[in-house]
C-alpha cells in the first residue's frame, strides 16, 4: 500500500499532468470550427494551430529529458508549466491564426511530461510504482474526456480566446500543485559521459525501442479512433456530436473497473509481460469487432469498451516498465524519448485518422488500425520480462551530511540507488534482490546499525 508522502505525491503530479492535458484537449472539439473566427485562417493552418503543439513537444522532449538526469527535476517542471502559461496567454491575445500557431508553439516548448514521470518514479517505491503511473495514467484519460465534454460548453461561454486564457490558468495552478511534491536529491552509481553519448546509450536498448514503438502505436491508433469513430457514433449509434462525452465517460470508468485488477496481477505476481501482450491482443479484438459490427450500436460500443480497456491497461502499464528497464542514471531520458514517441504517434494518428475518413469505407479503415495493432504485438513478443528492483524506506542518520552515508550504500553489491527526501529525513534504498548476497546485507546491517529484511 502507498504511504501518506507517495499518495499526496501521485495525487499532485497526476493534477499537474491533467491540467496540462485538460487545457490541451479542450480546444480539440472546438477548434476547427471557432479557429475560422482569426485573420487569415484557412483549413491548413487551423490544423498547424491544433497539430504544431505535439511537434513543439516531440522535439524538445529529449532534451529537457537530458538535463533533468543531470540537475534538480522540480525547477525544470517549473519552467514548462510557465512556458505552457505563457504559449496559452499569447495564443488568447491573438488575433491572427499566426499568433495563435505560436503561442500554440510556445506552450508545446514546456515539454516536461518525462520529467514529471521521472520525478513521481523518485518518490515511489518500486513495488507502489506501477500504481502511482496508473493513477496519472488515468488522470490524463480523464481529462482527455471531460475536456471533449466541457470544452464546446465552455467555448460558448467565454470564446475561443477565453478558452486560451483557462489553460494559462491551468498551468499556473499546476506549479502550485508543486508545493505537495517532496525535495528529493539523486543518488546513485554515476557513470559520467557527455549528452550524446547518454543518449546514444539509451537509442541502443533493444527493449526500450519496443516500449517506445509500444506508446508510438497506442496513441497513433487513439487519436486515429477519436478522428475516425465520432462520424460512426452519429450515423449508426444515433448519439449526437454533443453527447460523445456521455459515451466515453462511462466506458472510461467500466475501462477502469477491469484495468486495476489487472495493474495489481503484473506487479505483485510479476507478469507484467503477460498482461501487457494481452492488452495489445485485447486492443487488436476490440479493432477485429469493429471491423465486422461497426453499423450496430451496441456492438460498436461494445468495440470501444474492449479497446479502452486495454488502452487503460497499457497506459498504466508503458511508464512502470519503462522506469524499471530504463538505466538509473538515464530514466528521464528514455522516458523523453518514450514521450517523443508518444507525441509523434499522436500526430501520425491524426493524419491517418483524416485519411481513413476520406476512404468512404468503414470496415477497410478498421482493418487498417487492427493491422498497425497486429504488427505491434507480433514486435512486442520479443520484450523480456523487466527488472523487478524492491524498495526500502530508511529514516535519514542524524548527520548534517549525508552524502558520505549514501556512497557508502551504493558501494553495497545490489543497492542501485537512494533517493533522499531531506525535509521529511527520510530515505527509498532500492535493492536489486537478485544480486544481494549474505556479504551485501551484513554491510547494510553494519552501516544501518540493525538488520533489515531484504
Amino acid at each position: 500500500m502507498m504511504n501518506a508522502l507517495e499518495r499526496r505525491s501521485t495525487f499532485a503530479l497526476s493534477s499537474i499532468f491533467a491540467l496540462r492535458m485538460l487545457g490541451l484537449f479542450m480546444i480539440i472539439p472546438v477548434f476547427s470550427i471557432a479557429g475560422q473566427s482569426y485573420q487569415y485562417a484557412t483549413p491548413a493552418l487551423i490544423g498547424l494551430a491544433v497539430g504544431v503543439y505535439g511537434l513543439s513537444q516531440a522535439l524538445l522532449q529529449i532534451p529537457f529529458s537530458l538535463v533533468a538526469d543531470r540537475f534538480s527535476r522540480k525547477p525544470l517542471v517549473v519552467i514548462g508549466l510557465l512556458l505552457f502559461a505563457l504559449g496559452g496567454a499569447v495564443a488568447a491575445m491573438s488575433h491572427t491564426i499566426y499568433g495563435v500557431i505560436i503561442g500554440r508553439a510556445i506552450a508545446g516548448a514546456g515539454a516536461v511530461s518525462a520529467v514529471v514521470m521521472a520525478l513521481l518514479a523518485d518518490v515511489t517505491r518500486e513495488e507502489q510504482r506501477t500504481k502511482a503511473m496508473a493513477a496519472m495514467g488515468m488522470s490524463i484519460g480523464l481529462s482527455f474526456v471531460v475536456a471533449f465534454s466541457v470544452g464546446p460548453w465552455l467555448t460558448s461561454l467565454v470564446g475561443i480566446s477565453g478558452l486560451f486564457w483557462v489553460t494559462t490558468v491551468m498551468g499556473l495552478v499546476a506549479i502550485l500543485m508543486l508545493l505537495l511534491v517532496p525535495k528529493v536529491t539523486r543518488h546513485h552509481k554515476n557513470f559520467q559521459q557527455g549528452y550524446l553519448a547518454q543518449l546514444k546509450q539509451v537509442i541502443q536498448m533493444g527493449d526500450l525501442n519496443r516500449l517506445h514503438l509500444s506508446v508510438f502505436s497506442l496513441h497513433l491508433l487513439l487519436t486515429a479512433m477519436f478522428i475516425y469513430v465520432p462520424s460512426q457514433l452519429i450515423e449508426f449509434a444515433g448519439i449526437p456530436l454533443s453527447k460523445h462525452g456521455l459515451v466515453y465517460l462511462p466506458l472510461l470508468l467500466v475501462s477502469l473497473f477491469f484495468a486495476f485488477p489487472s495493474i495489481i496481477v503484473a506487479e505483485k505476481y510479476r507478469k507484467m509481460r503477460g498482461i501487457f501482450l494481452t492488452a495489445i491482443t485485447g486492443i487488436i479484438v476490440g479493432l477485429l469487432i469493429l471491423i465486422f459490427g461497426y453499423e450496430s450500436k451496441y456492438i460498436l460500443l461494445t468495440g470501444l469498451g474492449i479497446f479502452f480497456i486495454a488502452f487503460n491497461v497499457m497506459e498504466a502499464l508503458l511508464p512502470s516498465w519503462l522506469s524499471k528497464s530504463a538505466p538509473i542514471q538515464s530514466k528521464a531520458t528514455a522516458m523523453g524519448i518514450n514521450a517523443s514517441s508518444q507525441f509523434l504517434g499522436a500526430f501520425f494518428g491524426g493524419t491517418l485518422g483524416g485519411q481513413l475518413l476520406m476512404l468512404h469505407n468503414t470496415s477497410l479503415g478498421w482493418s487498417i488500425l487492427a493491422a498497425i495493432a497486429i504488427l505491434w504485438l507480433l514486435i512486442s513478443f520479443s520484450l523480456a520480462q523487466p527488472r523487478y528492483l524492491s524498495s526500502i524506506v530508511l529514516p535519514l542518520p542524524e548527520v548534517k551530511q549525508t552524502d558520505e552515508w549514501t556512497s557508502k550504500l551504493l558501494a553495497i553489491r545490489g543497492i542501485e540507488e537512494v533517493v533522499v527526501m531531506t525535509e521529511q529525513r527520510v530515505a527509498y534504498i532500492k535493492v536489486d534482490k537478485r544480486v544481494i548476497d549474505d556479504t551485501a546485507r551484513q554491510h547494510l546491517t553494519q552501516l544501518l546499525g540493525s538488520e533489515v529484511a531484504i
